[in-house]
C-alpha cells in the first residue's frame, strides 16, 4: 500500500506550497467525499486512493474515501447523483457504471445528463486470459472449443452488463457461439476462479490479475485494446482475431450536474497537479496501466463513445 510519509517524501516542498492553487479560485469549506463505486482493494479503489494521497497536500480540507460498492457501480453513481452540486463530492466514474451498465438495462440515472466530467485519470486495458495448468494456449483455441462444442467454455466477469462482460459478448455474438458465463461480485474473484480452474476464462483489468501472471499463475490470451500491450506482448489484440471492437474502461473523476464551472476547474487543476507527481507515476507503472489524462470535454466524449459500442454490443443477436 502507499503510505502518507512515502507521499511527503516523494512530493517535496514545493508542492506542498502550491501558493497559487491554495490562493485562488473555488475552496471546499468541508471534507470531499471521494465516492469509489467498488468494494475495497480493486481497481477503482487502488486508483482513487492513489490519486488522492497525491492530491491531499494541494486541497486545504481532506478528501475522504468512501467505498459504496453494489450493482456493478450504479449504488454508489445513484448516490451521487442525488447529492448536492457544491464541489464536495466526487465519483470515480467512466467504468461499467458509464459505460456498459445502461446498454443493459434502465438505471435510477442517467450517465450523461446527471454528472459533469472532471478529468480522465487513465484508461485500462482490458485482458483475456486462463490458467498457465489450463486447456488453452491461445485465444484461437478458445474460439474454436467454444464452436465446435456450444456450452463447453466457461468465462467469468466481473458481473452482467459489466465492460468484461460486453468484451465476451463481442466474440459471441459476432461468431454465433454459444459460452458459459459466470458474473462474480469483482474482477478479483474472477481471477481466483480462474486460477482455482473453476472456470476456463476470465477478462480483468491489469491491476487485478498482475500478480498472478508475474507468478505464472494465469497466462494471457488477448487485449480487447487498440495495440498490443507492452507488459504482454505475445497477446493480440481483438482486432487481429477477426474482431472490429476496441473496448478499454476508463477512470476519472465526475461531479453532480450542478457543481459550478469554478469548482469543477479547481479540482481539476489540483488533481492534474497530482497526476504529475512521482507517487502517482509510480502507482501508474506498479498497477500496468496506462496514463490517459483528458480534460473533462474530452472524457465525456470518450465515455458516450464507448457506450455506444457495449449498446450495439449488447443488442440482441
Amino acid at each position: 500500500m502507499l503510505h502518507r510519509r512515502h507521499l511527503l517524501a516523494s512530493l517535496g516542498a514545493s508542492a506542498l506550497g502550491s501558493p497559487a492553487l491554495a490562493q485562488a479560485g473555488w475552496q471546499p469549506s468541508r471534507p470531499i467525499q471521494c465516492i469509489i463505486g467498488f468494494a475495497p482493494g480493486g481497481g477503482a479503489d487502488q486508483i482513487g486512493r492513489a490519486v488522492c494521497e497525491a492530491a491531499s497536500p494541494l486541497f486545504p480540507q481532506p478528501l475522504v474515501i468512501s467505498n459504496k460498492p453494489g450493482a456493478g457501480g450504479a449504488i454508489a453513481a445513484q448516490y451521487v447523483a442525488a447529492q448536492p452540486g457544491d464541489g464536495h463530492t466526487l465519483f470515480m466514474g467512466g467504468g461499467t457504471e458509464s459505460t456498459s451498465l445502461p446498454a443493459f438495462r434502465d438505471l435510477p440515472y442517467d450517465p450523461k445528463r446527471d454528472f459533469r466530467a472532471v478529468m480522465r485519470l487513465m484508461r485500462q486495458r482490458l485482458f483475456f486470459f486462463t490458467s498457465a495448468k489450463g486447456r488453452f494456449t491461445s485465444m484461437a483455441q478458445v474460439l474454436e472449443a467454444a464452436k465446435r462444442q456450444p456450452g463447453s467454455v466457461s468465462y467469468g466477469t466481473s458481473g452482467i452488463g459489466s465492460i468484461p462482460h460486453a468484451g465476451f459478448l463481442v466474440m459471441e455474438r459476432a461468431r454465433g457461439l454459444e459460452m458459459v458465463h459466470s458474473p462474480y461480485t469483482g474482477g478479483a474473484p474472477s481471477v481466483q476462479a480462474v486460477v482455482a480452474r473453476q472456470i476456463d476464462l476470465a477478462a480483468a483489468h491489469p491491476e487485478e490479475f498482475r500478480g498472478m501472471a508475474d507468478a505464472g499463475e494465469i497466462r494471457v490470451l488477448a487485449v480487447a485494446s487498440a495495440e498490443r500491450a507492452p507488459q504482454y506482448p505475445d497477446a493480440p489484440t481483438l482486432k487481429e482475431l477477426g474482431f472490429d471492437v476496441v473496448i478499454e474502461n476508463m477512470k476519472g473523476w465526475v461531479v453532480p450536474a450542478a457543481t459550478p464551472d469554478a469548482a469543477v476547474q479547481s479540482l481539476h487543476d489540483r488533481f492534474r497537479q497530482a497526476m504529475r507527481t512521482p507517487l502517482w507515476q509510480r502507482f501508474l507503472e506498479h498497477a500496468g496501466d496506462t496514463d490517459g489524462y483528458l480534460p473533462g470535454p474530452e472524457f465525456q466524449a470518450a465515455m458516450d463513445s464507448l457506450l455506444a459500442t457495449v449498446r450495439r454490443v449488447a443488442q440482441p443477436a
